[in-house]
């Protein structure tokens, strides 16, 4: 809980940063979704692949050591983020721990009490009811964790790069192919 709004307007009303002086706003997101606490989680696996998520992307809590919950990317719930925050763009993390799925799912849109919502749904009832609809990409088994560039990627990653790009109408300019901090590949200038 905060008592500060952690939006991007919040920084810099909290920064003391006049909005005009803000000419880009750059949001992080994971490959996949994760959560912590209670609440929904539209996406949430229950089965071996959120295990594996999991366990390969490290997800557990860096003070009291619980598990993440851990699901599939939910291009709404971020096209959301990027709508309320006005990214401009947005880094995409743990790229790398998607390796090795035959297909990838992403969910694209919600059903609601059998009601397709393609758009965050308006109240939290309607939210904590809502079931993912997913689009299944084809997945890769490439290690690219030495990628630097995106050319370096397996056509089938760049290619879930460029749809959720597509879903979540914000550009993707950087993403993250390991843990390190030089194992990223830059798309468009950050800075």
């Amino acid at each position: 809980m905060t008592s500060s709004n952690p939006t991007a307007a919040g920084a810099t009303t909290g920064g003391g940063v006049g909005p005009t002086r803000i000419d880009r706003t750059i949001g992080i997101a994971k490959a996949y979704t994760t959560r912590v606490g209670e609440g929904p989680f539209p996406t949430e696996l229950f089965d071996e692949d959120g295990e594996a998520l999991r366990s390969k992307g490290g997800e557990f809590g860096a003070t009291t050591g619980r598990p993440r919950r851990c699901g599939w990317f939910d291009s709404v719930l971020v096209e959301q983020a990027v709508k309320i925050n006005g990214f401009t763009d947005v880094f995409l993390t743990k790229l790398d721990i998607l390796s090795g799925w035959d297909r990838v799912p992403v969910c694209v849109a919600y059903d609601v009490d059998g009601e397709r919502h393609d758009v965050m749904p308006m109240t939290q009832s309607q939210f904590h009811h809502a079931k993912p609809i997913f689009e299944y990409l084809d997945g890769w088994t490439e290690d690219i964790s030495e990628a630097r560039t995106f050319d370096e990627l397996p056509k089938n990653c760049q290619a879930y790069v460029h749809r959720l790009e597509e879903l979540i109408g914000c550009r993707i300019s950087g993403i993250g192919v390991g843990p390190g901090r030089e194992q990223s590949v830059a798309i468009n200038d950050l800075i």
